[in-house]
């Protein structure tokens, strides 16, 4: 029981550091999905919950620097009693909400690791069972982890050396793009692949007659036989990475096909009541620059502002390029900042810059 304790404290410790830092590599990503969760509470629980919008960013930080500051003191067997008291109400408090997201299927995906790896509701709240095992299995075998790794001074600086590192981290993330992109529009990526399936679907066929059941691979020809179901066999390679960007005219038109041919500068702006204003002029510099570049750059502007709307916004911040209209979870996708900066080449995304990262036509001119 020794050993097996300490595997299971290890494992937590662990856990509750790795998932911490994943959802701190990508703040702002965390803070949609608080969002997705303060929106379901709102309805079906209280209006209440709406408050908490605001505070989506800072709770991001928060929960997901706690959960890293927890798992060291675990590892560190700092305070391991009291820890793991904290480490329980946490645990009761993710597994209300993937309980809750399972069991009315309310939020497809819990964002227990980011956008690192997707659970559905059924398995984030397994995973938190699995939590609430390790727990105990600790909790109860207390007598064989006694000793302390940094007792005292050391382990005081140790721990405040772990809290600033893990803020730290996330408020660089906050402000700029994610150490690591885990989505579809990374840098590298090509979007007009990623539309495309990898390969062609491949089905298998349920057909019966005179009480007899069979399958076939191909859809048979005899008229004889009864279609009952189809399967696909291939669900996961037969369907595309990105399955919903679409970009329109003010008209309705779809101009998709456009935007990705040949150099782009995109100013992306996801929503223009939170855009910062302030970070305008160094991109209008930009923007004016690359109009005039000898790389046949073309410049525009993605929102999921109404028209008239961003109309009004455009005029206020001095944003003189033509726009287009795209799903606003698409543009949160894309670009971890309102505005951001997206450089494609025929869809391949070049670089993505976030408005602390503004670069210079030089830069932009380079990745060409």
């Amino acid at each position: 029981m020794r050993y097996f304790t300490r595997v299971c404290w290890v494992a937590l410790g662990a856990l509750f550091v790795f998932s911490g830092l994943i959802k701190l590599n990508d703040p702002v990503g965390t803070a949609y999905k608080l969002e997705e969760y303060f929106e379901v509470f709102a309805k079906d629980i209280s209006p209440f919950f709406l408050h908490f919008k605001d505070a989506a960013r800072f709770l991001s930080i928060f929960l997901s620097s706690l959960e890293v500051i927890l798992g060291v003191a675990v590892l560190l067997r700092w305070y391991l009693r009291q820890t793991l008291w904290v480490l329980l109400v946490l645990l009761v408090f993710f597994g209300f909400l993937t309980f809750y997201s399972a069991a009315f299927n309310k939020v497809t995906d819990c964002g227990c690791f980011g956008d690192f790896l997707k659970l559905t509701p059924w398995a984030s709240f397994t995973k938190n069972l699995v939590l609430l095992g390790l727990w105990g299995v600790v909790f109860r075998n207390q007598r064989f982890l006694r000793r302390t790794f940094a007792p005292g001074t050391m382990g005081l600086m140790m721990m405040t050396v772990a809290t600033a590192l893990a803020v730290g981290i996330g408020m660089r993330a906050l402000g700029h793009q994610p150490y690591f992109d885990f989505l579809p529009y990374k840098v590298g990526n090509s979007i007009p692949q990623l539309m495309k399936a990898p390969e062609a679907a491949r089905y298998r066929y349920t057909f019966t007659r005179n009480g007899e059941t069979k399958e076939f691979d191909q859809f048979p020809t005899d008229s004889t036989w009864k279609y009952q179901a189809m399967t696909v066999l291939n669900p996961e390679k037969s369907r595309p990475t990105i399955t919903d960007f679409a970009v329109y005219d003010l008209e309705g038109n779809d101009v998709t096909k456009q935007i990705l041919t040949g150099n782009k500068l995109i100013i992306i702006v996801q929503n223009s009541n939170k855009a910062d204003r302030e970070r305008f002029a160094p991109i209008n510099t930009l923007l004016a620059a690359a109009e005039k570049s000898r790389k046949h750059i073309d410049v525009l502007a993605i929102t999921s502002t109404s028209p008239a709307k961003f109309d009004a916004f455009r005029h206020d911040v001095n944003l003189a390029v033509p726009y287009y209209t795209a799903d606003a979870t698409v543009l949160k996708s894309m670009v971890r900042s309102n505005p951001g900066l997206m450089v494609l080449r025929d869809g391949k995304i070049l670089a993505k810059y976030h408005y602390h990262d503004v670069p210079n036509l030089y830069d932009v001119e380079k990745l060409y």
